[in-house]
């Protein structure tokens, strides 16, 4: 039977006590932990759970509920469980076993939240939005530049639960890197919490790093000999993926600052400090995506005023031509009057003559218009 389906017993066996022999289930099965974007292999919700002491790895492979009251009971470590979008059956016996709020527990299923923190009793609830960069071979005016996701985090004094949502933003690298460094990890599930925002907003560097050189290159084509012919879709393609990045980067500066500066029993302040530096880093981020809007703005202005300006040279050339062709359409115009007394028409050299003038009075304006800059 597959995980999934265990964790849908839960509420039927019985909250924790259900919880526990679907834990005893799972225990027979090698933990997967995810570091692709895939659901977990053992079709279930449940990405890792791992029992911290003093920053390492417990040996001990208890279920949930046994590693949950193993670390109540010593009063030492804490339990991170990460979850990869979960269903409500699938949750249900997990909030009742941390005693988790209602209102959080809906947010970390049904997703789509903005970017905050909010502290129900002892237990502090965060929401990231996880951002990254699609691969394209050519921008186009549907190319997708920016994918968004999210991550949840409950923290409690002695757990730390990650609700991952999209096809990126896999936190299996980042529990190995903070596993090799057991003295952070020690320091509870605060640095977990770190971490994870930490990551995030490194994500968010590196994706405005790549979205400058889609920019730089825009601007390249747009300034290039032919740049009136580029495509404006292309720009406001930029314009809209770079809307989607600011609605994940901006909003988070509040919730760092609040804890970064806000005493709360679960962050203690040695790692508040650290939020300050991610705090530094997402403003970084927020300059980046305000400098790269403006810049786009500029690149539009600047597309549309070559537009204006190739339409204005079309309509000069245009008119250029038609001042030319005006003079023999006039000169014909005036001896197809067919009247009976003008003299050039029965002269020898009268059409000699008016085939002279028209000549001479073309090259004339054609000369005029090429000095002025009209041909």
């Amino acid at each position: 039977m597959s995980m999934a389906g265990n964790l849908r017993k839960v509420t039927s066996l019985g909250g924790v006590d259900g919880l526990r022999k679907v834990a005893r289930l799972a225990r027979r099965r090698p933990r997967v932990d995810l570091s692709h974007p895939a659901r977990s292999p053992l079709g279930s919700s449940v990405v890792n759970c791992v029992t911290y002491r003093e920053g390492v790895r417990a040996s001990a492979r208890d279920d949930l509920v046994d590693a949950v009251r193993r670390v109540r009971k010593s009063g030492d470590g804490f339990v991170w469980l990460g979850l990869h979008e979960p269903t409500d059956q699938e949750f249900a016996g997990i909030a009742e076993l941390f005693d988790l709020h209602p209102l959080a527990v809906e947010d970390a299923v049904e997703a789509h939240q903005r970017p905050k923190v909010e502290r129900y009793g002892e237990t502090l609830f965060a929401v990231f939005k996880t951002v990254c960069y699609v691969e394209h071979d050519e921008l186009t005016a549907t190319s997708e530049v920016v994918n968004t996701g999210e991550i949840m985090v409950f923290v409690g004094e002695d757990f730390v639960i990650t609700v991952r949502h999209g096809r990126h933003g896999s936190l299996g690298p980042l529990r190995e890197e903070l596993e090799s460094d057991p003295e952070q990890l020690a320091k509870g599930p605060a640095a977990v919490l770190h971490a994870v925002a930490d990551h995030v907003v490194d994500e968010y560097l590196n994706v405005t790093d790549a979205v400058h050189l889609d920019i730089d290159h825009v601007e390249t084509e747009v300034f290039a000999e032919h740049g009136a012919r580029t495509d404006p879709g292309r720009i406001y393609q930029l314009k809209r993926e770079l809307l989607e990045l600011k609605r994940a980067v901006v909003p988070l500066g509040r919730p760092l600052e609040e804890l970064a500066t806000r005493p709360a029993r679960v962050v203690p302040p040695e790692i508040q400090a650290y939020f300050r530096d991610v705090s530094d880093h997402l403003l970084r981020a927020k300059e980046q995506i305000a400098s790269f809007d403006e810049l786009l703005n500029s690149i539009l202005q600047a597309h549309l005023a070559q537009v204006t300006v190739a339409q204005n040279e079309d309509m000069r050339k245009i008119t250029a031509w038609a001042a030319i062709v005006a003079v023999p359409t006039m000169v014909c115009g005036m001896y197809g009057m067919n009247f009976d007394h003008m003299p050039e028409l029965h002269w020898r050299y009268g059409y000699g003559m008016v085939i002279g003038v028209i000549s001479v009075a073309c090259l004339a304006l054609y000369r005029g218009f090429r000095r002025n800059g009209w041909l």
